[in-house]
């Protein structure tokens, strides 16, 4: 048995919520909160496999608690289900987060389906939701890519090594080191080392 949290603020979507998923076979409705932090309490207490979770509650957003939750460690996986589709709204609960993203809309097969293949550890996403992430990792410029060589030179950087130590470091001129710099830096679109090497850890490259 699959055992669910809902989490909203409007009772009428909550009784229509319990009264489609408790009438699968496999599926009991445990527990109903009226707003995020009541949704984290009863998590913690209750235990359940999979929460629904609304967005926007009096009392907390949704994704916040969809945030604490996981940081909690808790096992069970938190569903958004909302009317709600903006980008800025899927990519901060995906952050936090989220085991998926459906909407309001679904219907009661697609929403039972859904918590089930969540609760098997997959990720959920209403068709929609999948298309405009899709649309978003298509707009993100593409990661520079650094050589080897420039990659541990500026490893060498950030462990605060000068030039002519780099040089002796890797066998190479200090003239060289200078050139797989001015390299890196260019790729990076950065103008002095310390800025090359914030912007490569942060982009994973190091």
């Amino acid at each position: 048995m699959i055992r669910i949290l809902l989490v909203d603020d409007h009772p009428v979507v909550r009784t229509g919520l319990s009264g489609m998923l408790g009438a699968e076979p496999d599926l009991e409705v445990v527990g109903e909160a009226d707003s995020g932090p009541r949704g984290e309490a009863l998590a913690a207490s209750l235990s359940p496999d999979v929460v629904l979770m609304d967005l926007r509650m009096p009392g907390g957003d949704g994704v916040e608690s969809v945030g604490r939750i996981t940081a909690a460690g808790l096992p069970c996986r938190v569903v958004v289900l909302t009317t709600y589709e903006t980008d800025r709204d899927i990519l901060r609960a995906v952050e936090a987060g989220a085991a998926g993203y459906l909407l309001k809309d679904a219907t009661r097969g697609e929403l039972a389906d859904a918590v089930r293949a969540a609760a098997r550890g997959e990720t959920v996403l209403a068709p929609s939701v999948a298309a405009r992430l899709m649309d978003q990792v298509r707009a993100r410029p593409e990661r520079p890519r650094l050589s080897e060589r420039e990659t541990a030179v500026l490893r060498l950087v950030a462990e605060g090594c000068t030039n002519a130590e780099i040089g002796r470091r890797l066998y190479i001129g200090e003239s060289t080191v200078k050139t797989h710099l001015l390299r890196a830096f260019g790729k990076l679109g950065v103008t002095d080392r310390t800025a090359a090497v914030t912007h490569a850890l942060r982009h994973g490259l190091l």
